[in-house]
């Protein structure tokens, strides 16, 4: 009769315990979706602080500003939001029939129609002038040129104001060097808004011109040799090569400024307060004074026309601009 040796069942129960006593290894699949659970956890930490932020100063104001545009909501009813009656779109009726409000709106567009294109050739200029032809103090002529973006625009303002002072202003003094009566330009409806059409053209080419230039550095020379080569001249080949490349930069430089203009408040407020006559009171301008009189219900429908329309600017720049290919 043969026996186990008893060092081998002793180490069979030594192992048979030590598997009992432990729990059985986690599979990769699990620990893979343990680390994500972690992962997701910290992620949705990290992002409170943001999203608390989004819904109290983004969200609610949104859907509050929406709300009010549908309500009779007046600054009297402020202690009590609860009495303030539903009137569906009749805000936006009052709106459309107040001849403020038409007057608003053509300002706005006959400042986005010129100033948008001015803005966009100026800055596209400069951006060639700047690759091309200035080859000395070209660092220089950036600064300068993005020095306006980045000074506040109240400042500007105001200096502009001060230069254009009908009396006493640099502009009307040096035309008085040369036999010139300037006009009172901030207080005449032939000169106000086309001055503000000026200021923001010259605040806002740096922009522009800083995108542009970026564009027409990624042009590959190849492609403007193989021109040359064909015998295209510099015109043919901006035209035919570079501006087909710079598609890109001028859908961005198109859709954020025209944003920009759209929204078209500084310098009326600051310079002009809207006048003389309402010549400079934009779409913006006019929701402002009406939430200053109380109106939040008429304010909060003049600031959603004004975001209809920059959606349908934006969506025709999208059709105009973006590449065909």
């Amino acid at each position: 009769m043969t026996t186990m040796p008893t060092t081998t069942l002793a180490g069979q129960g030594a192992q048979e315990g030590d598997t009992v006593g432990k729990r059985p290894a986690a599979t990769p699949s699990l620990r893979r979706s343990t680390a994500r659970g972690r992962q997701t956890r910290a992620a949705w930490v990290l992002a409170a602080p943001f999203l608390a932020l989004f819904l109290a100063f983004m969200l609610l104001p949104v859907v509050w500003s929406t709300l009010m545009s549908l309500t009779d909501t007046q600054s009297a009813d402020l202690r009590t939001p609860l009495n303030v009656s539903f009137t569906g779109f009749d805000n936006y009726v009052r709106l459309f029939e107040d001849p403020q409000f038409f007057t608003a709106l053509r300002n706005t567009g006959v400042f986005v129609l010129v100033a948008l294109p001015l803005t966009l050739a100026a800055g596209l200029a400069a951006a060639v002038a700047l690759d091309s032809g200035i080859r000395r103090f070209r660092a220089l002529f950036r600064v300068g040129f993005y020095l306006p973006v980045i000074t506040s625009i109240v400042a500007v303002a105001v200096v502009w104001k001060t230069l254009l002072e009908p009396h006493a202003g640099l502009v009307n003094t040096v035309l008085a060097w040369f036999g010139i009566d300037g006009p009172a330009w901030l207080a005449d409806t032939r000169f106000a808004l086309p001055v503000m059409i000026v200021l923001a053209v010259w605040r806002n080419l740096g922009t522009v011109m800083i995108i542009m230039l970026a564009g027409l550095q990624s042009v590959p020379q190849s492609l403007m040799e193989a021109a040359e080569l064909d015998g295209a001249g510099a015109w043919q080949r901006f035209w035919r090569v570079t501006f087909p490349l710079l598609r890109p930069a001028l859908l961005l430089t198109a859709v954020t400024t025209g944003i920009g203009y759209l929204q078209f408040f500084d310098e009326p407020f600051v310079m002009t307060d809207g006048g003389p006559l309402d010549s400079t009171l934009s779409a913006t301008l006019y929701a402002y004074k009406q939430f200053g009189n109380g109106n939040y219900g008429i304010a909060s429908a003049a600031g959603y026309v004004v975001f209809v329309l920059i959606i349908a600017l934006t969506v025709l720049q999208f059709r105009m601009l973006r590449d065909k290919d």
